[in-house]
Order: structure tokens, then sequence, then C-alpha cells
């Protein structure tokens, strides 16, 4: 406990998903949090969820993708909070599977969008301030950035800009004590990995499960405890890193995960309690509009 106490932390896309529980995590490790999601996202829920645990925690609604959004994002962390220590590039979308001769420009559009510029935007006007408290950037890889997706290969090459943009400013920022890493999840149990409530069918969570090693999805608070790990000052030697946590999918080899035992299989129970892991960017309509 306390890992993080006295820092403040921005995370973007931090009401849904992967993000609910890195905000959980943080929180309870001691982090002031500014938690960014749409405005149509359980923002304000996850916010009261937090500090009604006596925690420390506040909302900005918007979309950083657009630049105004973003530099007042980081404005008011620091107003509310008087500085900046951790940025989480954390949001991103996933809106659609479809072979690239089918694959809807507008969809390509979207998830530059929402994967490439927000993390630009808010690498941006966070790094003055970062500079300032020698702070830490994380940003949402994937597995799809290192060995491509099949069926979305454009979102492995949002992942792949990531990946390599992270490692740039890792290179130009070191000389001021920021270190900037990547956490690389493979497929995740989240709204983005079932059928129900994603673009995957069912042919793709099959693949994605049995091609994963450990025979099984990752659960939020499993990536959510490798940005901890990489927030944190024990890892003040880390910089440039492309953390996998991926359950060994991008080493398996065919359907791998079949062999796995059952105890293997069975997901972690965790300590937190996450209403939001089921929602998430998968619908092209999100974020416009305040529609849904």
């Amino acid at each position: 406990m306390n890992r993080l106490r006295g820092k403040v932390a921005i995370v973007t896309g931090g009401a849904t998903g992967i993000g609910e529980a890195i905000v959980k995590k943080f929180a309870k490790e001691g982090a002031k949090v500014v938690v960014n999601g749409f405005p149509e996202d359980p923002v304000m829920d996850v916010v009261n969820e937090i500090t009604s645990g006596g925690y420390d925690a506040i909302g900005f609604m918007g979309d950083v993708s657009e630049e105004g959004n973003a530099m007042a994002c980081v404005q008011f962390a620091v107003e509310t909070y008087g500085k900046l220590d951790i940025l989480i590039n954390n949001a991103g979308v996933f809106p659609v599977m479809e072979m690239i001769e089918n694959y809807p420009t507008k969809a390509f559009e979207y998830m530059m969008k929402n994967n490439v510029r927000t993390a630009f935007l808010m690498t941006k006007y966070a790094i003055p301030e970062l500079q300032k408290t020698k702070g830490c950037i994380i940003s949402a890889g994937s597995e799809a950035g290192k060995i491509g997706l099949g069926e979305n290969a454009v979102y492995g090459g949002t992942k792949g800009f990531i990946h390599s943009f992270t490692r740039g400013i890792a290179v130009e920022q070191a000389k001021y004590g920021i270190r900037a890493n990547c956490v690389c999840p493979g497929a995740i149990d989240t709204a983005w990995t079932h059928k129900e409530t994603g673009p995957m069918k069912k042919k793709h969570e099959t693949m994605i499960v049995e091609g994963t090693p450990l025979g099984r999805r990752g659960t939020p608070e499993e990536i959510a405890n490798a940005y901890l790990f990489l927030a944190s000052d024990e890892a003040s030697y880390i910089t440039g890193t492309l953390m996998m946590v991926d359950g060994g999918i991008t080493i398996g080899k065919g359907a791998i995960g079949k062999e796995a035992e059952k105890d293997t299989k069975r997901e972690p129970s965790g300590e937190l309690l996450l209403r939001h892991k089921k929602e998430g960017a998968t619908d092209m309509l999100r974020g416009e509009d305040g529609n849904v």
C-alpha cells in the first residue's frame, strides 16, 4: 500500500475496462487520480466509488483527442492538486473486426483519432509539468502492436505507433528525469473481447484464448498491477520498455492454450471491485455529440 503516496496521476479512458482498474488501483496506493473519459462514460460513478472508500479522485469529462480538452485536462489536474507526476495514456477504441479490403475508412479515422491523437496531445501538454516533477508516462501498447492482428490490422498499426512514440519520448525526455514505458496487454476480460459487447465473433474469442499459453483472458486488475509497478519508484531505472502482459500470446505457437491445466485457466479474483469492466469504446458513435 501507498506505493504512489503523494503522486498525482491522470488516467485517460479511466472509467471503463482496464482504465477503471488502473484508477482504483492507483487510488488505493495513495495517488490523487484524475479520471478522464467521454461525457457519456461513468466517470463520476467511478470517482464516487473511489472517494466513498476514503481515497482521492476527481473527474474530467471530455474527448482528449481534441486539443483544447487535452490541454484543459492537464491544467485541471495541476490547478486541483498542484502538480502532475504520472500520465497514463490508456484511452483507446476497438470498434471493428474486418478484413482490410472491407475495413471502413471511418473506423480507421476513428481509431487514429482516439488511439493515436489522444496519446500525442496528452503527452505534449503533460510533458512541461512532468519535467518539473521528474514524472513518468505509461501508455497502452498491445501484443497486436508487436505481432499484428488479423482482421484488425489497423488496430495493431495504432499500437505500433504507440510503441515507437513511447520509446522516442523515453529517449528525448530522459535528460529531464522523465521515464516513458508501455504496458502491452494480450486479450483481457473486457467488453472488447466478448462477442456480446464488442466486435469479436465467436471464432475470434476462441482463437485468442486458445492462442494464449495460459489458456485464458487476463483480468483488468492484472494489467493495472503492471501499470502500478511502472508508475512506482520501484521502476526508477526502467524507461523505453514494452512490458508484455499477455499470458504468453506473443510467444505461443498454435492452439497452445488448450494444453493449460484447469487451475491455470482460472482467473485470479483480485481485490478491486470493478463495476464497468464490460463497458468501453466499441461503438463508433461513442464520444460524438454525447451519443452512444
